[in-house]
């Protein structure tokens, strides 16, 4: 079964709360509050709200419409929504309160047991995060896809008719999917064949893990399998920030002889060697954190002159053996490749994040960031950080205030270099930005 929605868009439009609205605070609405403070969470493109309550018509359908109505956009372009599994019964009914009531021409989005919503993550299994974006000059297409499609697809070419999208009509996709009967590995590299150089981004839906439920939404329709596709086009396109927690450590190598997912030399030397050295090289303050915490990263781009943060693939290191000098790794690298060690904490993921972050601003000085769309993997949060709100309160640190909506996931979809893939531990910040 295939379904798309297209919307061609120019301008939203507005209205606003009674739940919670999340930019700097997480705030209930109320006419006593000083105007400044009511700014505080309205912005000219997107918008993003926590409902923290319930399932409750009455109530949901009003603060549906004063979000709408706090919105000071003309037309709402795009609603993103994510669902936590405790409103599962409700998912229906909550699509469509929402697409009628906050005026929404094209609603997608998944369930998440934890949320994302401006400043705050929330990750008590609470409510509801929306987001209304307004998208000047955007072309939108949503499209539905299934594991069934994906077997069937021989060719590139039987993704463009079966979406309805070549190539050259999107400049990005947004995509939330179900990770229990969907093959995402497989469907990411088959889609990215599809539309090549074209980034996709979002993530892999989370919910009743005992259960293996989760859901996917497309306007008023609820899917627990397969996923959506939101192609973004025309005078929009996305710009990413892919935070896979990692700090690089020691040297780039390259690799000079592997096999499958076995480094055997590297820099025509033992492998297990030069990680020995790499580890051995570190001052002790830096041992102790890389104890346990050691990753591989693997460049994406060979034809670049220098390796910089956010030029690598991080993958699992899985042992190694000092008697054979060989190290497993949980990817298929290249002799050629370039290599380097990387450390994963909670300290040095605040490292990554801030410098992708400060990197992407310098990258995207002088353009306009509309909204964006945060996918921060499961394992992250407070069980990571030992505190609230890392990832979103450092976005909106850099790049706020801005309008940003997103859930805990259990995969991230983002591109490192030119190439889409699927990643753990990962922030996956989607932006959508004002195209040249």
């Amino acid at each position: 079964m295939f379904r798309s929605t297209d919307r061609h868009l120019s301008r939203p439009a507005g209205e606003s709360l009674r739940g919670f609205f999340c930019i700097r605070d997480r705030l209930q609405f109320a006419q006593s509050r000083p105007a400044h403070y009511l700014l505080r969470v309205t912005e000219q493109h997107a918008i993003a709200a926590h409902w923290s309550g319930d399932f409750d018509e009455t109530a949901l359908q009003q603060w549906a419409e004063q979000l709408r109505a706090r919105f000071a956009a003309p037309r709402v372009s795009l609603g993103l929504v994510f669902i936590a599994p405790k409103l599962f019964p409700h998912a229906a009914q909550i699509l469509e309160i929402l697409q009628v009531h906050a005026k929404i021409p094209l609603l997608a989005g998944c369930s998440g047991k934890s949320l994302i919503a401006g400043d705050r993550e929330l990750e008590d299994d609470s409510g509801l995060a929306l987001a209304l974006y307004a998208l000047p000059g955007a072309e939108l297409k949503a499209v539905r896809f299934t594991q069934e499609q994906l077997e069937a697809i021989e060719t590139p070419a039987d993704w463009h008719e079966q979406t309805g999208v070549a190539p050259a009509q999107t400049n990005g996709w947004l995509v939330f999917a179900d990770p229990f009967h969907l093959d995402g590995e497989s469907w990411l590299q088959s889609w990215s064949a599809a539309y090549p150089g074209t980034p996709v981004l979002g993530g892999l839906a989370s919910g009743e893990f005992s259960e293996q439920l989760t859901q996917v939404y497309l306007n008023g329709e609820v899917f627990e399998e397969g996923g959506v596709a939101i192609a973004v086009g025309g005078a929009v396109a996305l710009a990413s920030v892919i935070s896979q927690g990692c700090t690089p450590i020691g040297e780039t190598w390259t690799l000079t002889k592997v096999e499958q997912n076995f480094i055997k030399e590297i820099g025509n030397r033992p492998a297990y060697k030069v990680l020995e050295e790499t580890f051995n090289g570190l001052p002790p303050a830096e041992q102790q954190k890389s104890r346990g915490n050691l990753f591989v990263g693997l460049a994406t781009n060979e034809y670049l002159e220098d390796f910089h943060r956010g030029d690598f693939l991080i993958r699992n290191l899985l042992g190694g053996d000092p008697q054979s000098g060989i190290v497993a790794i949980g990817a298929l690298p290249r002799i050629g490749q370039t290599i380097q060690f990387q450390r994963r904490d909670a300290a040095a993921a605040t490292e990554d994040l801030h410098a992708l972050l400060a990197h992407v601003k310098q990258e995207l000085a002088g353009k306009t960031i509309y909204g964006g769309c945060l996918c921060s993997c499961n394992g992250r949060g407070k069980s990571l950080f030992s505190a609230p709100d890392h990832d979103a309160r450092m976005v909106q640190t850099e790049l706020g205030p801005l309008g940003v909506a997103g859930f805990f996931c259990n995969g991230e979809i983002g591109p490192v270099g030119t190439k889409n893939f699927l990643h753990g531990f990962t922030a996956s910040l989607a932006l959508f930005v004002k195209k040249n």
